[in-house]
């Protein structure tokens, strides 16, 4: 059937994309000169090795700046906080030369510092795109540009006596209730209904699965096993976890599917999935499900102050539960389980490699939830932070991933491939008392001066500092 609108759609369609490609290519030609500006940050030493009372200095350069900046069109406005609410901020002339910032802690913890380029009003500066938007590379590029952030900006930070840092004592009864937890979904068998789908990779299979579980809704997800595994070959199993997705139900169709090992991308969830009936209906309908006084899901205080109602503990079942379906295969190699996500994905990869199931390899990145006590001081501006936090409840501690640390096996290599010292959704604290809780020395962390939770800024020297267990290393040079 033609489109109601017939061809004349079309040709006013594609008048408009040329419209606006020409109108990119015409501000290219009169580019500013922070059209592509980024701000660099580093510290006079590394950034995770200060001592109480020593002295940071902070440098932040324009980098990628076409032409001269003209002295007085732009100032650099900044900001100096830290995780016990001291705060500072000031102006200075935005210039090529290198702005220097001198401060000092004198008690464990991070400071903060944001910096940010305004014009003489005191107006955000906001890069443009100056690429060639006629091609489909340019297109893309200008369509990856309009989701980024555009200020020209730093976010950034350093940690003083890090070692140092411990997390608030536990409940005392956080093992037993668990256990309660857990027997719970032992009571219910491991037990799946599968739809094969089309797989990308002609190499593996793809299904739709669904996966009892304790709790009010099943593990949901898609899995894919190697289409070597027909012929009795057996591969390691990988649980991949999502991050927060607020009112957004859906779990895209999983377009990764290796050839070399098993895995199960689940939803946090159990939403139902098209593969089994699920309409727009159904998601519009889980969508008011999950909230719960008016707070997107998890963010309810009252909600939270039962660990047994808290929305997370659901989540940790199906974490669990999805272990253990993993386990079951008879196409898994009996030795190899790893379990792998970023944000909230990375708080419920702590839970799998905390739970008891076995887990060897744990992958979790910008890990959120890392020390909830300090949530409530943050909310309230006692201490340096963006505002997206789960109140600490009397339940919240029950799924403290910096908690959760402390049970990780020594055996299972914990990884975190990136913490942002300028994530304030993911505090660096947090991190650093998540890193000291984990046991043993199978274990590494890379910390990014400059990266926010959903921002990582360009390579240079001085922006990534890994710090790895000497098991981790011994491992690794195998």
């Amino acid at each position: 059937m033609k489109h109601p609108c017939g061809n004349g759609a079309n040709t006013a369609l594609k008048a408009l994309a040329a419209a606006a490609a020409f109108a990119f290519n015409t501000l290219a030609l009169f580019a500013l000169a922070l059209d592509n500006a980024w701000l660099k940050g580093t510290t006079d030493k590394n950034p995770l090795e200060y001592k109480s009372g020593e002295e940071i200095v902070f440098t932040i350069e324009p980098m990628s700046v076409e032409g001269e900046i003209k002295e007085g069109d732009y100032i650099l406005k900044w900001k100096r906080s830290d995780d016990y609410g001291n705060f500072e901020s000031g102006e200075a002339p935005f210039t090529s030369a290198p702005f220097v910032y001198r401060t000092s802690l004198d008690k464990p913890g991070f400071v903060r510092l944001e910096a940010y380029v305004a014009d003489r009003e005191g107006r955000r500066v906001k890069r443009r795109f100056t690429g060639d938007a006629n091609t489909p590379e340019g297109r893309k590029a200008m369509n990856d540009f309009e989701k980024s952030k555009k200020d020209v900006f730093f976010d950034g930070g350093a940690g003083v006596d890090v070692e140092a840092l411990a997390t608030a004592p536990e409940p005392e009864d956080f093992d037993a209730f668990w256990a309660r937890q857990f027997a719970r979904l032992d009571a219910v068998p491991v037990r799946d209904d599968r739809v094969e789908l089309v797989s990308p990779n002609p190499a593996a299979r793809l299904y739709a699965v669904r996966v009892d579980c304790a709790g009010l809704r099943p593990v949901t997800g898609y899995l894919s096993i190697p289409k070597a595994a027909d012929g009795g070959a057996k591969f390691p199993c990988r649980l991949v976890t999502h991050g927060y997705s607020g009112d957004n139900c859906v779990h895209s169709l999983s377009g990764w599917c290796p050839a070399d090992e098993i895995v199960f991308n689940i939803n946090a969830h159990g939403l139902k999935l098209p593969a089994f009936g699920a309409t727009a209906a159904d998601t519009k309908a889980l969508r008011w499900e999950i909230r719960s006084n008016g707070c997107t899901y998890a963010f309810d205080p009252a909600q939270n102050n039962d660990p047994e109602t808290a929305y997370f503990n659901g989540m940790v079942l199906r974490v669990k539960r999805g272990l253990q379906y993993l386990k079951s295969l008879k196409e898994w190699n009996g030795r190899d389980l790893f379990a792998n996500g970023g944000s909230q994905g990375g708080l419920q990869t702590i839970w799998a490699a905390g739970c008891g199931e076995g887990v060897t390899r744990a992958d979790s990145s910008i890990t959120w939830c890392c020390d909830m006590y300090m949530n409530d001081a943050r909310l309230d501006k006692k201490a340096s932070g963006d505002g997206w936090y789960i109140r600490c409840a009397k339940g919240m501690p029950y799924y403290d991933a910096a908690n959760w640390a402390k049970r990780i096996p020594p055996a299972c290599r914990t990884c975190i491939p990136r913490a942002g010292l300028g994530d304030y959704c993911c505090p660096p604290m947090g991190l650093a008392k998540l890193w000291n809780n984990i046991p043993g020395e199978n274990k590494s962390i890379v910390w990014v001066q400059g990266s926010e939770h959903g921002y990582v800024p360009p390579p240079y020297e001085g922006r990534d500092f890994r710090i790895r267990g000497s098991l981790f290393d011994k491992q690794t040079a195998k």
